[in-house]
């Protein structure tokens, strides 16, 4: 089903066959999960005990630790307070989205990070979560939650069962085991389906006995079958996310270290995805350590990505120019990344942005463009997944694509509706510089335009020039209008102050720590300031964009042409 979605969903009223299919089955697996019969047959066989100690490399928040040992939870920009000792299950959440976050257990390594109070406290919330959640219940059990609730028992287990009895020690591993046979029989589709199997497999490596050896067994031959659809040949995620491709390799290295504690040799194609997506973060990882925030992704703290570096050396190696469908243009202080390749589809679309042809810009160390920050874990709305919110050109008040909603988002998730179908990039490499060639069809559909992008990179003078052109791609329908707004956004760093010149034209763009600013020059018709918005780490800062605006005849079409340059070789505008 999963396979066939893009094109069904392309036929007329193929997208409610689609829902309606997901809907049914959906509630035949939740009717399945809450019998007794199926509660029975994921305690057999019981485990031993407890094996491997996997390690989890994502930095631990021990800040956040010991705000839990106070009984202060903070999640998803919302906070419970239940005071030391307390308990955050047996009562109402103040979000969904805290909910979520909290039966994730993402925040016990944190706590086990504060000392013995926390591997105590850890025990104990895990003894109380079991009492009200253990059995079976239909939201803390959904595969979003489990995934990476078994994936953080499994890295914690051991710690905190250090000062349990052997009936906790027990009933905290027979936890485990029915929770990842579970979530084993839960994988749908190809989306999160390595994520799943790789934890359920470090459950099994952190189980001893027939317990353990069945779950590592099962699970890897689905991570096996997984892989090779999540992770291309060139290290990237098949969503296109750069978050995605971190932390799957985050959870492959610790598969990796159980699998050698247990004595046990990885597949081959673990292997490979771990090489690869090594290689693929390399790649993505920008001059101030982060990640660029394309396709669903934010941009990650440095030393968070730091902590994923596996390869002895790569600093010494030169980056390749492309990966993933995301190409890197270098000058003396400038980088650039630029997505060049259509958004994911079907399945894997839950959090792509129909963003063509985005840019982020860094000076140094400094990010000066950005994309909105949108993630699947962070306090933003859907409406940023569209182009407005990107570093992009933008025709008319719609968007090239957008999430499903309603109906449909319930049964097939938040998909990617519409958006372009053909994206071309054409790069050249010259000694007098570097220059990308890009154009999407997204527009097409509405106006019968092209948009096409054409970036230059300067490297003896530092500059970034580009060029916007929308082209006609057929005539205009006679009966629709002859113009069309355009606007080319550029959204600024919250770290980054804009000015005005006095040409009303010309912006002064100053990150914070910088003396000196750079120039974005352009001939548009029309230059605004404007809010914008930029989340980090999952929360959102005030920021702002730059707008260019104009018009485009349907009939000949339009550009708009504009450069960034160090505002030393510049004067200011008069």
């Amino acid at each position: 089903m999963a396979d066939t979605a893009p094109a069904l969903a392309r036929i007329p009223g193929g997208l409610a066959v689609l829902a309606l299919a997901a809907a049914a089955r959906r509630q035949l697996k939740h009717e399945w999960a809450g019998s007794a019969l199926h509660r029975a047959t994921l305690a057999h066989p019981r485990p031993n005990g407890l094996a491997a100690r996997p390690g989890d490399r994502r930095p631990a928040d021990v800040v956040n630790g010991r705000r839990i040992l106070l009984g202060c939870y903070q999640f998803a920009g919302s906070a419970m307070d239940v005071g030391a000792g307390g308990d955050p299950w047996d009562r109402p959440s103040p979000s969904r989205r805290f909910a979520v976050a909290l039966h994730r257990f993402g925040w016990m390594g944190d706590l086990l990070a504060s000392g013995d109070e926390g591997v105590a406290e850890g025990l104990r919330l895990t003894l109380e979560w079991r009492r009200l959640f253990g059995d079976w219940n239909p939201f803390a059990w959904r595969p979003e939650i489990l995934e990476r609730r078994v994936f953080n028992l499994a890295c914690t287990a051991h710690a905190i069962c250090a000062g349990a009895s052997d009936a906790e020690r027990a009933a905290i591993a027979l936890d485990l085991a029915r929770q990842a046979r579970h979530l084993l029989a839960n994988i749908e589709g190809p989306a999160r389906a390595s994520e799943r199997a790789a934890a359920a497999a470090l459950a099994g490596a952190a189980l001893s006995g027939k317990a353990g050896d069945l779950l590592i067994a099962q699970a890897a031959t689905q991570l096996e079958r997984a892989l090779p659809r999540s992770v291309a040949a060139d290290g990237g995620h098949a969503s296109r996310s750069p978050q995605a491709a971190l932390e799957l390799l985050f959870d492959l290295l610790a598969l990796d270290d159980a699998l050698l504690q247990r004595g046990i040799a990885p597949r081959d194609e673990m292997m490979r995805a771990i090489d690869r997506l090594s290689a693929a973060v390399r790649f993505f990882t920008q001059a101030d350590g982060g990640l660029p925030s394309f396709q669903g992704g934010e941009e990650s703290r440095a030393a968070y990505v730091a902590a994923a570096r596996v390869e002895e050396g790569a600093e010494n190696r030169p980056l390749p120019l492309a990966r993933n469908g995301y190409h890197r243009l270098e000058g003396k202080s400038l980088q650039v990344m630029v997505d060049a390749a259509p958004a994911a589809q079907g399945p894997w679309s839950v959090s792509a942005c129909a963003q063509p042809l985005a840019v982020e810009v860094l000076a140094g160390r400094q990010r000066l463009i950005v994309n909105s920050g949108w993630s699947p874990d962070a306090l933003a709305p859907p409406a940023l997944r569209v182009a407005d919110a990107a570093s992009t050109a933008t025709l008319g008040d719609l968007s090239c694509g957008e999430p499903l909603r309603g109906v449909a988002a319930s049964a097939l998730g938040p998909r990617l509706s519409g958006g372009c179908r053909h994206v071309e990039a054409y790069r050249h490499e010259a000694e007098a510089g570097r220059w990308l060639e890009l154009s999407h069809d997204g527009w097409a559909p509405r106006f019968g335009l092209r948009h096409e992008r054409r970036l230059f990179i300067d490297p003896v003078s530092d500059e970034l020039r580009g060029e916007d052109r929308f082209t006609p791609m057929a005539p205009p329908n006679e009966k629709g209008p002859r113009f069309v707004p355009f606007m080319v956004r550029f959204h600024l760093h919250p770290d980054v102050r804009v000015s005005r010149a006095n040409d009303r034209k010309s912006v002064l763009l100053r990150a914070e720590g910088q003396e000196v600013g750079w120039w974005l020059r352009n001939d548009a018709i029309e230059v605004e300031i404007e809010p914008s918005i930029y989340y980090q780490h999952g929360l959102p800062r005030r920021t702002s964009q730059v707008v260019l605006r104009g018009q485009v005849r349907l009939d000949s079409g339009a550009r708009v042409r504009w450069k960034l340059a160090h505002a030393e070789a510049w004067p200011p505008p008069r």
